[in-house]
């Protein structure tokens, strides 16, 4: 990185995010916005152009390709950029599938302009940044590994909590649904709940799925 700027793909659906962006990170030095992308498909279109060396990236953009499979699909190619997820969300369900996707940190929006300008700068050497509520989780699940939520856990519980059925649930994810069963079987020993609700309202009050 020495003798030139790093060079930032700003990547989010909503162009006045994307402003609010560029506002902070055009002031600092060492820094230059290269591209803007507001759809997940135009960011991994444009991170292969081989000169960004950081991608910004939103977990939402609406319809089409998400934040984490995007993140997956920049980072899988060689001499990728880092990405640094830039969000409002923090939950594990979607915290964990994008840095299972290979972002190198995980930032919230609303975190100050100066975090975000170390941040840019600690994902373009390779080192992780995390959000503190972020880290707090990840820490608290290797701590207690027996009653941490798997990924497939958490996407199941989140269809629960958008009142899909055991069936639809197991059609979207391509499980059965003696399968989708024994997921909540496990989910509700992990939770000490005995139902759907509790469940729900216990996993969202721990940060383990969005609250809507």
């Amino acid at each position: 990185m020495t003798g030139r700027p790093i060079r930032l793909l700003l990547a989010d659906d909503h162009p006045v995010v994307r402003a609010g962006l560029r506002a902070v990170l055009e002031t600092e030095p060492g820094l230059t916005i290269v591209a803007e992308a507001a759809t997940a498909e135009d960011a991994v279109a444009r991170a292969r152009h081989g000169d960004i060396d950081v991608v910004l990236m939103d977990l939402q953009f609406g319809n089409g390709m998400g934040g984490a499979e995007a993140t997956a699909a920049i980072t899988a190619r060689p001499d990728a950029p880092r990405v640094l997820i830039v969000t409002t969300y923090d939950s594990d369900a979607d915290t964990l599938p994008a840095i299972e996707a290979g972002a190198t940190g995980y930032l919230l929006k609303d975190a100050p302009p100066e975090d975000l300008a170390a941040a840019v700068r600690t994902a373009a050497t390779g080192r992780t940044t995390l959000a503190p509520a972020v880290a707090d989780r990840l820490m608290n699940r290797l701590r207690t590994p027996a009653t941490a939520l798997t990924r497939r856990e958490t996407e199941v519980l989140a269809l629960v909590a958008e009142g899909l059925s055991n069936q639809a649930i197991g059609r979207r994810l391509h499980l059965t649904e003696g399968t989708v069963k024994s997921h909540l079987a496990r989910i509700y020993t992990k939770l000490g709940v005995d139902s759907r609700t509790a469940a729900v309202a216990t996993a969202t009050e721990l940060g383990l799925i969005r609250r809507r």
